[in-house]
Parts: structure tokens; C-alpha cells; sequence
């Protein structure tokens, strides 16, 4: 019989996402673009004595700025999955970040929204061709910016199913740091699109109107984005309970005979990945090992502890 040693009972507690350094790398590729054409449009504006394009130039400081802090979390999850201060590894830093991207997200929205409203009422000239040809470039950096980044949604796909209990919550696995960049770029991508319409609509038709209030929808479809994001990176930062289909399939394989589930815990500690504690009551306790076997096809379980009491007639 081998005997185990102290080490062989050890384990990491990494739970980085499937697609992690792949997705760093895309993020990087994006701050790159963003942060160049960022810099192409305050130039512009400063050289065309263009408001338009350096207010968008400055507004697009904001979304490299978040998207820097998602490429910082990538690179620090990564660096400090081993690390023994973080109990459960680094999986949720992407949460985290995505959360802090949502509220600058939000604040880029409402700024937008209030800088519409005062145009309403103090309309300002505009540049119309310079802003329109760098509008229509930036669209272009954040088209391929959008493409770069929405590659990677496709690797919550990947994961394992749980065999008959996969139920369609993809939404469960999500790289909410990823998603968050994808959204500022996203945002970014939506105010060129209704800035060049509204450019377009005020040089040929004398509309000026319309260029604030399409900054205000605009406004309101970035806002509806952020609190999307915060709702679910915040839920994972709180441990809400992710997914009513794992909790039946812990539920299922468990609870056989007299062997009841007086406590469960399940949360997420990274994209694709969950912990689950599991306290059992049975009048003829099985070894604790042997509950578990039970749960080794759960893909997406990847940390478990299980306790287990007797207790006679535990039903």
C-alpha cells in the first residue's frame, strides 16, 4: 500500500481563466491602440483648434486608462497565482478590475450625458471635416480593438460541461475583466458611430440638435452596460451562489441513501472555475474521499471540502 506523504496532500490554488495569458495579451494590444489613437486626437484637436476632437481624445484617456487597469490585473492574477497570502488563489482580481471598469464606465457615461445636455442649450462650433475623418478612424481602432477582444469571449465556451447539467450559464464562466475592456471599447466604438451620424446630420442638413441628443442615448446605452457589469462582477465579489445547476448536481450526487446535505457552499474563485464546502450527515458515514469521487466529473468544481457527521436518522 503506498503511503502518502504531507506534500502529496498539497495542492495550488490556482484558478486563473482557460484562455488567461491569451487574453493578457490581447488587452495589452488594445491599451496599445487606444492609448495611440488617444494621443493621434488630442494632437489633432490641439493642431485643428478642434474641441470635438480633443474633449473625444481626452474621453478616450479614460477607456486606456481602464483598460490598462484590466491588463495590470491580468498581468498581477498571473504573477501571483501562487502566492500564499491570497487564500483562493488570484482568479477573482479579474472581477475586481472588471467592477472598477464598470464604474469608470458608468462616470464616462455620464459625463457624456451631461456634456449633451449642455450642448442642447450652448451649442458650440464644430470642426466638421477634421472631426469626421478622426472620428471615422477612431471607429476603425475600435472596431479592431472590439474584434481583438470578442475573439476571447469564445473561450468560456471551452469549459467541461457537467454532464446533462451544462443548463446555457455560460454567463456563470465569463472573464469579467475581459469583458469589461470589451465594453470600453465597445462604448467607445458606439459614441464614434453616433458622432459621426450626428456630424454627418448637423453639415449636410443643419441638424444641430441632433448631435447632443444622440449623445444622450448614447449616454443611456453605456450606463445600461456598466450596471450590467457591476451586477455580475459584484456578485462574484460577494460569493452570491453562481449557479442553481451546480448546486442540484452537488445536490444529486451527494445525497444517496441515509446521506443528507446539512450545509452548502458554493461560490466562484475564478472564470470557469468554483469551491464548494459541503457539511454531509448520514447514520453510516462513508469515507470523506469516497463523497468526493462522486463530485470528480464536475468539470467546473475545482476546489471541494467536505465534512462529514454521523447522525442517526439524518432524514
Amino acid at each position: 500500500m503506498h503511503s502518502h506523504t504531507l506534500d502529496d496532500w498539497r495542492h495550488d490554488h490556482v484558478f486563473l481563466g482557460a484562455a488567461h495569458q491569451r487574453n493578457e495579451r490581447r488587452t495589452w494590444l488594445v491599451v496599445g491602440l487606444t492609448a495611440t489613437m488617444m494621443i493621434a486626437e488630442i494632437a489633432g484637436g490641439t493642431l485643428f483648434g478642434s474641441m470635438a476632437l480633443l474633449a473625444d481624445g481626452w474621453h478616450m484617456s479614460t477607456h486606456a486608462g481602464a483598460l490598462a487597469i484590466a491588463a495590470f490585473a491580468y498581468r498581477f492574477a498571473r504573477r501571483h497565482a501562487r502566492d500564499p497570502r491570497f487564500a483562493f488563489g488570484t482568479g477573482k482580481l479579474g472581477d475586481l478590475a472588471g467592477f472598477a471598469s464598470a464604474v469608470l464606465l458608468a462616470l464616462v457615461a455620464l459625463l457624456i450625458g451631461y456634456e449633451s445636455v449642455v450642448r442642447v442649450f450652448q451649442p458650440v462650433p464644430i470642426h466638421y471635416a477634421e472631426a469626421t475623418v478622426i472620428a471615422a478612424v477612431g471607429l476603425a481602432v475600435n472596431l479592431l480593438s472590439a474584434w481583438i477582444l470578442g475573439a476571447g469571449h469564445d473561450s468560456r465556451h471551452h469549459h467541461g460541461h457537467d454532464h446533462g447539467h451544462d443548463h446555457d450559464d455560460h454567463h456563470h464562466d465569463q472573464d469579467h475583466n475581459l469583458r469589461a475592456a470589451f465594453f470600453h471599447v465597445m462604448a467607445d466604438a458606439l459614441t464614434s458611430v453616433l458622432a459621426i451620424a450626428g456630424l454627418l446630420a448637423a453639415w449636410f442638413h443643419g441638424w444641430t440638435w441632433l448631435d447632443p441628443a444622440i449623445g444622450i442615448v448614447g449616454a443611456l446605452v453605456i450606463c445600461h452596460w456598466s450596471w450590467r457589469l457591476m451586477r455580475d462582477a459584484g456578485a462574484v465579489l460577494l460569493d452570491a451562489a453562481p449557479d442553481a445547476g451546480l448546486d442540484a448536481a452537488i445536490r444529486a450526487r451527494l445525497e444517496h441513501g441515509d446521506d443528507r446535505i446539512a450545509d452548502l457552499h458554493v461560490w466562484r474563485v475564478g472564470p470557469g472555475h468554483h469551491a464548494a464546502i459541503v457539511a454531509l450527515v448520514s447514520d453510516s458515514p462513508l469515507p470523506v474521499e469516497d463523497y468526493k469521487m462522486r463530485l470528480a466529473d464536475l468539470a467546473r468544481l475545482s476546489h471541494v471540502t467536505v465534512e462529514v457527521h454521523r447522525c442517526n436518522h439524518s432524514h
